[in-house]
């Protein structure tokens, strides 16, 4: 599912609210997720899941068009974990 599909869907199930409205408030809920990470913080929404911010060290990776050793930087990269009641419902 895209963002506009969960926009289209949202607004379809609530149609007493203006489809900007609604894309207003999955864009905010967007990105107030991005900023707590970017902060280092973990967002949990009961029932659904955690995200989290985990780092990758450096390493020593390979170009795969030369075979050559190329020197990969640490980074941050984005986790999810899913919550047990989403877990229960997919496997259910």
């Amino acid at each position: 599912m895209t963002k506009s599909e969960l926009i289209q869907r949202l607004a379809d199930a609530n149609p007493h609210l203006y489809q900007r409205d609604v894309e207003r408030i999955v864009t905010t809920i967007f990105d107030e997720i991005t900023t707590a990470l970017a902060n280092g913080d973990r967002v949990e929404l009961r029932g659904f899941g955690a995200f989290s911010v985990k780092e990758r060290g450096s390493r020593v990776g390979r170009n795969p068009r030369t075979g050559d050793a190329v020197n990969v930087a640490a980074k941050h990269i984005p986790y999810f974990k899913t919550g047990k009641q989403l877990r229960e419902k997919l496997n259910g």
